[in-house]
């Protein structure tokens, strides 16, 4: 007798689910592909969820190196490619026919937003990736956000705030913008043809041709992620920088601790690294070397000293790694020589890294990521690797096209090579250019003449299809 009870309830559920979330009919051109985007990008996001939500629990050594974490990691990258190709096309489609007049204005502000919002959750995605790829986009994004006046909020350099902000923060306005997007459509219905004499019938929803569109889409992410695996190159390391150059390590810290290194003059707009690059770099891991070897403190001489003889031995220390010094010197009339060939030690040794990140947890690895730039190896490598910015490098992957790189990024790039190709304050002005760009975006059905633009191209025929009488 239960059993007889619950099946109508059952499908009670069913029906109400359904006819909350189902769009029951559609106008005649309305089971075409074209109106299938929307569904297809929802496909993509499912996908990236469940790979995501797979990664996040077994961990980026797990994804990085595990068989099956780099088959997890290639479908969220495959499938984040897929993302933007189909909101892009959805895009288009709407645009064409016009499909965000009164009174569905709102839905495309919304459904702009995502967009926005997409693009952001890509780059700090890539940011986490692990690899060598992300330690030189993770810089190029902070130059960005810090020419944009927002590095004291969003430092792309923080992978815990990257973390959170990539599987929490926007994931969770991302889906409300698009369930309210979703909602909005289903209430108004499929855009109707704004040309009063495009004749058009109403007809029954073709879910299980939707459902079937989206099962070979993502079938076709799947084969992709196991033909085309995300490529991975390992990333640098002050340890691997020391073992392969340990008189590039010795030159930076003497530039970190005269303060002339790029990290400790950075002004991209504001000063979002103001902490001090003596004190974080030399002083701090040298105490920490001193407590655990009970050594000379070779700094408490140079402190001890005046200012006049305290510059001389900053100069003849620079002059001296700067000229191929030996960095294993134990002793030397200059104190600084000793207490940098010490520092080198720890990095050949592996100590260093960990203790610069150590000194603030809250940032970590914004002291290594730095320390590594001011080095010069990462735009090195990335200039062999033909990914940087003046190669148009945000575009590809570490392996050349395939799987492609960030390509929705192509508006920047342009941006870079004409523009703001001799643009001192570029990472200032691309901002704000990018920013003005997305606020057109967004608002661009209340704009006046402008949302007329697509009824002057007269392609919306393309996609409706021939007449009907």
């Amino acid at each position: 007798m239960a059993m007889v009870e619950e099946q109508p309830e059952r499908q009670g559920i069913m029906g109400a689910l359904k006819k909350t979330l189902y769009i029951e009919e559609v106008p005649s051109y309305g089971n075409t592909i074209f109106y299938s985007l929307g569904f297809l990008a929802l496909t993509c996001l499912a996908l990236l969820i469940a790979s995501g939500t797979v990664m996040v629990f077994f961990g980026s050594g797990w994804w990085l190196t595990n068989h099956w974490g780099i088959f997890f990691r290639s479908v969220h990258l495959w499938a984040a490619q897929a993302f933007f190709l189909i909101i892009i096309l959805h895009v288009l489609v709407v645009f064409s026919t016009s499909g965000f007049k009164a009174p569905r204005r709102f839905i495309w502000v919304l459904g702009a937003s995502t967009f926005i919002l997409a693009f952001m959750e890509a780059e700090f995605g890539y940011g986490l990736r692990g690899d060598f790829s992300s330690q030189y986009r993770a810089l190029q994004a902070a130059d960005f956000w810090n020419g944009a006046y927002l590095g004291r909020f969003v430092n792309a350099l923080n992978y815990a705030q990257v973390y959170g902000l990539h599987i929490i923060d926007i994931p969770l306005a991302i889906f409300a913008l698009v369930f309210i997007h979703y909602l909005l459509v289903k209430a108004r219905g499929i855009a109707k043809p704004y040309r009063p004499d495009f004749p058009y019938t109403m007809e029954k929803a073709n879910h299980v041709k939707l459902f079937l569109r989206g099962g070979v889409f993502a079938a076709l992410i799947i084969v992709l992620a196991i033909v085309f695996p995300s490529p991975f190159l390992e990333p640098a390391s002050i340890r691997s920088v020391a073992e392969d150059n340990s008189s590039l390590i010795a030159q930076t810290l003497m530039q970190e601790f005269a303060r002339t290194s790029d990290t400790a003059t950075y002004k991209d707009s504001i000063d979002p690294y103001a902490y001090d690059t003596r004190t974080v770099y030399v002083t701090v891991p040298y105490e920490d070397y001193i407590a655990s070897t009970n050594g000379t403190d070779e700094l408490a001489v140079f402190a001890a000293e005046g200012s006049a003889a305290q510059q001389a031995a900053i100069d003849q220390a620079t002059a001296y790694f700067a000229d191929g010094g030996a960095t294993n010197a134990v002793t030397s009339s200059d104190p600084l020589i000793p207490a940098v060939n010490s520092l080198v030690a720890m990095a050949r040794g592996g100590l260093y890294g960990s203790t610069v990140d150590g000194e603030n947890q809250a940032i970590r690895p914004t002291y290594s990521l730095r320390f590594l730039a001011d080095t010069g190896v990462l735009d090195d490598e990335a200039s062999q690797l033909h990914i940087t910015t003046d190669q148009w490098g945000m575009l590809r992957e570490e392996n050349g096209m395939v799987p492609p790189g960030a390509w929705w990024l192509a508006p920047l790039g342009i941006l870079d090579h004409t523009v703001l190709a001799n643009d001192v304050n570029g990472d200032r002005d691309g901002a704000m250019i990018l920013g003005l760009l997305a606020m057109l975006f967004i608002l661009f059905p209340y704009i006046p003449y402008l949302n007329r633009l697509p009824e002057k191209l007269h392609i919306a025929e393309l996609i409706w299809g021939s007449k009907k009488g």
